[in-house]
C-alpha cells in the first residue's frame, strides 16, 4: 500500500496499538528535547526512576530558556542540568549555545527517526524528515529511559504546496496563512504534512519556520519529506552521513487535503492576543509600534536576520523604537558577524541579545505598558511576553524590518527599494564547542548530581478518591493557554525546579486570587475548574498540571483539551473530563461543588458518567478520553505513582 512519509514514520516506529486515526498508539522514540525550563524537572523525574543510563539514540538538554542571572537560582540549576545529563548519558547544551529547536537540527536531527521533546516546538524538527512531537516532561523522562510514547493515532493532513512567494513574502507568511484559514484548533488530532512541487523554493529552515508554529494549530505534528534539501543542509553541517531520502510514495494519500500557492501569499499579521488572529498587513498597517523584534525559533535561520539587516543597511531605526535582535544559535551568529551582518544592524540602532529564546518566553525584552510590540516570535497569548496586558503582534523578519524603520506597523512592499536577495554563507560555521558529548556508562555512574538550595523534590500524591465532592474554583472561557494557567517569564521560571514557590503563581493572570483559594480548601478534598474549548493551548510545559494539583485540582471540566496539556493532566492524576452536552457549560457557575460518586468504577465502565451539582437538581453527563493505560495511571494517582507500582512488581 502506497504510503505518505508520516505513515512511514509511525510504521517503522509502531510498538503497539494499530494505525486507525483516534487509538492509542505506542511509538519507539530514537531521540529526546528538553529544555532548562523544563528539563529541570525531567532530571529530577529520572533520578526519581532509578535510571542508569540514557535508552535512546540521543538525547539533549538544552539551557536556552533561563539565560538571565539576576540571582544564584538560575546557574544554580545549570549546574545541576549539567551533572545530570553527565550522570544521565545526555549531550549538553551550554548557555550560549542557543535556542534548542534550531540547534538541534544543526546538531542532531535525522531523517527517519523519531524525536519528542518537553517543549511544544519541538515539531519544527519535523522539517527534517523527522516525527517530531512535543510533550509533557515525564513523557519524555519515560522515553529516555526507553519507554514508548503513546498518542492517539492522528490523521494525517495533506498540505500540496504549488508556486513561488512573491517578493517581501517568506516562510512565516506560508504558516499565518493556514492559521488564517483554520485558527490555533485547525490541526488537533492531525499531523500537517506538507508536499507538493512548491516545496522546491523552500529552503530547510523555511521549513523549520513552518514546522515550528504548526504547535499554534494545536498540531500533533508537522511532517516534511527529506530530500535534495535536507541533503544540502546537512552536508552544510559536515553531517551528510546522516542523510536518507524520505518521500511519500507517488500514490499516496491523505486523510484531509488542502492546498496553498505560494505565489497568491501577502504580507499577514496576528494581532493580539492569539497566533490565530490572522489578518492581511493592509488591516493593521500604520498601527504605532513601540517595539520590533526580530528572532526566536519561530524565525531562527541566518536569512531570517540577514534579510533584516539588509533591509535596514545604511538607515536609520525610528524615534522610540526599541529594535530587538535575538540569535538563535551560536554557529548562526558568528556566520552573522562575519558576513557583516551584526554590523548592520548595530549601526542602525539595534540592541543585539544573546543566543536564546530570551523575550519570547519572556525573559527580557518585555515591552512599555500600553505600547505595541511586534515580533517574529511564534506566540502572542496575554503576559506572554513579561507585560501584563501586553499588546503583542507577530509577523515575519521582513515586516519586522519595515515598521521598525517605520515606528508604525509597515507593508515591506511599501519602502519602495528592491527586495533584497540574500544567500546562505558558502562555508558556514559548525560549532560545537557549547555541546558537550554524554559521557561513557562507567564515567557517568560516578557523577553525583549537584542540587542547589532552590530545588526541591516532587511531593507524593495520593491515589484518586472514589467519591469527590469538589468546588468550581475557576471557571474560565476558550483558549486558555499554559501561560495564563502558569505564566513564564523572569519571575516565575526561576523557580521550576521548585513546585512550593512555583506554584504561587497558578492562575494568576485570570484571576489574582486563586493560590490563596485553594490553598484555604486544600484539605477538604480538593477542587475543580471549569473551562471552554481548547483548554490548555500552547507551551508543553508540565508546570501547568503539576502546580495546580499540588494546589489541589483534581477535575478539569471543559468542552474539549490542548493535546499536550490533556496529557499532563492525566500524568499528574487530574482527571480530565468534558462536557457531552456543551450548553451544560452554561449550567455552571464558580462555586457550584461538583459530586463524583463511585468515581473509579465509573471511568472504568464506560467513557461516560454523570455527575451531580450538589444542592441543585441538576445532573451533567461527562466523557472521558482515557485509554485503559491512561485509567490504570489515573487510579494510581499519577504516572509517578504508576511507574513505581511497576517497578515494585518486578523487584
Amino acid at each position: 500500500m502506497a504510503m505518505n512519509v508520516t505513515q512511514k514514520l509511525i510504521k517503522d516506529h509502531l510498538v503497539s496499538g494499530e494505525m486507525t486515526p483516534g487509538n492509542e498508539i505506542g511509538l519507539k522514540i530514537d531521540q529526546t528535547l528538553t529544555q532548562d525550563a523544563t528539563g529541570t524537572m525531567v532530571m529530577l523525574e529520572l533520578e526519581a526512576m532509578g535510571l542508569d543510563y540514557a535508552k535512546t539514540e540521543a538525547s539533549a538538554q538544552y539551557v536556552d530558556h533561563n539565560l538571565i542571572q539576576v540571582d544564584s537560582k538560575n546557574p544554580d540549576d545549570h549546574l545541576f542540568l549539567q551533572s545530570a545529563t553527565s550522570r544521565f548519558g545526555l549531550y549538553y547544551s551550554r548557555p550560549g549555545n542557543g535556542v534548542s529547536h534550531p540547534v538541534h537540527m544543526q546538531r542532531l536531527a535525522k531523517p527517519g527517526k523519531t524525536l519528542v521533546g518537553s517543549d511544544s516546538h519541538t515539531c519544527a524538527n519535523g522539517c527534517m524528515g523527522m516525527l517530531a512531537m512535543g510533550a509533557g516532561g515525564i513523557d519524555v523522562a519515560m522515553a529516555i529511559a526507553g519507554e514508548p510514547f503513546y498518542i492517539k493515532m492522528p490523521k494525517v493532513w495533506g498540505i500540496r504546496l504549488t508556486g513561488e512567494m512573491p517578493d517581501w513574502v517568506s516562510a512565516k507568511d506560508v504558516i499565518f496563512e493556514l492559521l488564517r484559514r483554520h485558527d490555533v484548533k485547525g490541526g488537533v488530532g492531525r499531523v500537517i504534512e506538507y508536499y507538493g512541487p512548491g516545496l522546491e523554493n523552500l529552503s530547510a529552515m523555511d521549513r523549520h519556520v513552518i514546522a515550528n508554529m504548526g504547535a499554534e494549530l494545536g498540531a500533533t505534528g508537522t511532517v516534511f519529506p527529506s530530500d535534495q534539501e535536507i541533503k544540502r543542509f546537512l552536508k552544510e553541517q559536515d553531517r551528510e552521513e546522516d542523510w536518507m531520502e524520505l518521500i511519500a510514495d507517488k500514490d499516496a494519500s491523505y486523510d484531509i487535503h488542502e492546498e496553498i500557492n505560494l505565489s497568491e501569499l501577502e504580507p499577514l499579521v496576528a494581532k493580539p492576543s492569539s497566533p490565530g488572529n490572522v489578518v492581511s498587513i493592509k488591516e493593521v498597517e500604520g498601527e504605532p509600534i513601540y517595539q520590533s523584534y526580530v528572532g526566536s525559533s519561530a524565525n531562527p535561520g541566518f536569512r531570517d536576520f540577514a534579510i533584516v539587516s539588509e533591509i535596514v543597511k545604511g538607515k536609520r531605526v525610528a524615534d522610540g523604537v526599541s529594535f530587538d535582535i535575538n540569535p538563535t544559535s551560536r554557529q548562526m551568529l558568528t556566520d552573522l558577524v562575519q558576513e557583516g551582518h551584526i554590523a548592520n544592524l548595530l549601526q542602525s540602532g539595534a540592541r543585539l541579545h544573546q543566543a536564546g529564546c530570551n523575550g519570547c518566553i519572556g525573559m527580557g525584552q518585555a515591552p512599555a505598558t500600553g505600547r505595541n510590540s511586534l515580533r517574529t516570535t511564534p506566540r502572542n497569548f496575554p503576559g506572554r511576553s513579561g507585560t501584563k496586558e501586553d499588546s503583542v503582534f507577530l509577523c515575519s523578519p521582513e515586516t519586522a524590518a519595515a515598521s521598525a524603520l517605520k515606528g508604525a506597523i509597515t507593508d515591506p512592499r511599501s519602502l519602495g527599494m528592491d527586495y533584497p536577495k540574500v544567500s546562505e554563507p558558502k562555508n558556514p560555521t559548525v560549532d560545537i564547542n557549547l555541546l558537550d558529548k554524554p559521557l561513557p556508562l562507567e564515567k557517568a555512574k560516578q557523577v553525583e548530581l549537584y542540587k542547589g538550595p532552590n530545588i526541591a523534590s516532587i511531593p507524593e500524591m495520593d491515589e484518586l478518591p472514589n467519591t469527590l465532592e469538589v468546588p468550581i474554583l475557576l471557571k474560565m472561557g476558550d483558549n486558555i493557554s499554559t501561560d495564563e494557567i502558569l505564566a513564564g517569564g523572569a519571575r516565575v521560571l526561576p523557580y521550576r525546579s521548585n513546585l512550593p514557590e512555583i506554584s504561587k503563581f497558578t492562575f494568576e493572570i485570570i484571576d489574582e486570587k486563586y493560590y490563596d483559594k485553594a490553598m484555604e480548601i486544600h484539605d477538604q478534598g480538593g477542587h475543580a475548574i471549569v473551562g471552554g474549548f481548547n483548554y490548555g493551548q500552547g507551551s508543553s510545559r508540565e508546570h501547568a498540571a503539576l502546580a495546580p494539583r499540588y494546589l489541589g485540582l483534581r477535575v478539569a471540566l471543559v468542552k474539549d483539551f490542548a493535546r499536550i496539556h490533556w496529557q499532563n493532566l492525566v500524568n499528574f492524576g487530574i482527571l480530565p473530563v468534558t462536557f457531552v452536552n456543551e450548553d451544560d457549560y452554561n449550567q455552571l457557575e464558580q462555586g457550584d461543588v461538583l459530586v463524583f460518586d463511585e468515581l473509579k468504577k465509573k471511568i472504568q465502565e464506560g467513557n461516560e458518567f454523570t455527575i451531580q451539582i450538589k444542592g441543585k437538581s441538576k445532573e451533567i453527563d461527562v466523557r472521558h478520553a482515557l485509554s485503559g493505560r491512561q485509567i490504570e495511571m489515573m487510579l494510581k494517582g499519577g504516572l509517578i505513582n504508576w511507574v513505581k507500582d511497576r517497578q515494585k512488581k518486578h523487584v
